[in-house]
Formats: C-alpha cells, structure tokens, sequence
C-alpha cells in the first residue's frame, strides 16, 4: 500500500469517527451546546444571587452597627437613671432619719402637755417632708402600717425608685441581642456569598474540560450547589424592617 494510501485511509476513519462522535453527542441529552447553553444561564442566575445575598448581609450589618450602638446609648442613659435613683434613695433614707427626730421631739412636747411646741414640730415637719422627700417616698410613708419601722418596709417600695433604671438596661439588653442576631445573620449571609463564589468558579471552568461527562459532572456539582445555597439562604431572616419596595 502506498503513502498515499494511507492517507486516504486515516483521513477516511477520521472523519467516520468524527461522524461517529457527532451522532452520539446528537444521541445524548446533554449536548456540548446544551451544557454550553445551562452554564451560561446559571453563570448568570448566580451571579445575580450572589449580587442579593451580598447586599442583605451588608444590611444585616448594618442593623448590627444601629443595635450596638443603640445598646450602647440605652446603658449609659440607664447607668445615669441607676445612679440618679440611688441619690434619691440615700436622700430619702436620710430625710428619714430626720423626720424621726422631729417625731422624737414632738412626742416629748406631747408627753410635757406642751401642744404649741408639738404644733410648731409638726409644721416643721411638714415643711420638711414637703421640701425634702420624693412624692413616692410620702406615699410610702402613708401606706405605713404597725410593725413597721420606716417607708423602706413597705412592699415594692424600694424597688420603685429603680423602675425606669432596669426599663432602660432590659431595653439595652434587648438591643444588643438583636445586634448579635443580626451579626448571626449577617455571617450566614456571607458564608451563602462565598459558596455561590465558588459555583461561579466551577461554572467558569466547566469549557475546560474536553470530555462531555467530565463537563456534565461539574455543571451537575454547580447546579446542585446553586439550589442548596439557594434554599438554605431563603431560610434566613431579613433585616429587620426590610421592605425592598422603600429602595426605590
């Protein structure tokens, strides 16, 4: 057989193979085209969830910055209230304590028959409470009853005077666990961004392989992955107050 023979005959059963080849890519259900065809499509669908969950974990973020920050500002308003009702407290606690000298008093001048002097205690005392003690705390002394030996006895009293103190530190509290769940959120936001990150790569590389099968496979993983990271990202909360129409 001739040299030229040959090459008639290689050329031959190439282009049968190629034949060959092209039927059998005709035959199956993922075509080169097809798989050309998805991965365009899904480059494109990820990369536009990709875009969505960065912006809702930037705004989750920035919830946690506004929670923080409003934490902050109602502990020291109630750190000021706290040290605002102790003052009151000791200044009450210490009116007291004068007013049971002036009833010491007074009882003498009764005790004597003395009513004017026991008048004249009883105006000052009067004078007094009036100009010294906190509404609440004449309440108190009012709701006095036997065995007891000051206002301070009386129920709930003297948890009263730090009723808007622990108000202001359960508001505070409440703030920062919404911060720390908005930072929770913010971080499952970016772990969806970081795998749809590698979707993307895996869907850039699916023209590198020349193999269908090996193409199919890849484009498989990135499918599968895109779908999970979908569903698992519709499963976390929006940011508080989210209401997508006031963007526009």
């Amino acid at each position: 057989m001739s040299e030229e023979t040959k090459k008639i005959s290689e050329q031959t059963e190439n282009e049968q193979s190629a034949k060959t080849a092209d039927k059998n890519e005709k035959k199956g259900f993922l075509t080169e085209s097809k798989i050309e065809l998805i991965t365009a499509i899904f480059l494109g669908i990820t990369a536009l969830l990709m875009a969505w969950a960065t912006w809702i974990g930037s705004l989750h973020g920035g919830n946690q910055a506004t929670n923080y920050a409003k934490s902050n500002n109602l502990a020291a308003e109630g750190n000021s209230e706290y040290n605002r009702a102790s003052q009151i407290y000791l200044s009450d606690m210490l009116a007291w304590s004068t007013i049971m000298d002036y009833k010491f008093d007074q009882d003498i001048a009764n005790a004597k028959g003395d009513t004017v002097s026991s008048e004249l205690i009883q105006n000052k005392l009067d004078a007094y409470i009036d100009q010294n003690c906190s509404s609440e705390f004449a309440e108190a002394a009012g709701q006095m009853t036997e065995g007891m030996t000051s206002p301070f006895d009386v129920e709930g009293f003297s948890e009263s005077y730090f009723i808007k103190t622990n108000e202001l530190l359960a508001e505070s509290q409440a703030a920062l666990e919404e911060g720390k769940q908005d930072n929770s959120n913010g971080d499952a936001f970016n772990l969806v961004t970081v795998i749809y990150s590698l979707i993307l790569f895996l869907l850039g590389i699916v023209g590198v392989f020349k193999s269908i099968p090996n193409r199919a496979i890849i484009l498989g993983v990135s499918v599968i992955g895109c779908v999970m990271a979908t569903v698992y990202m519709l499963t976390l909360p929006m940011p508080t107050g989210f209401d997508l129409s006031s963007f526009f």
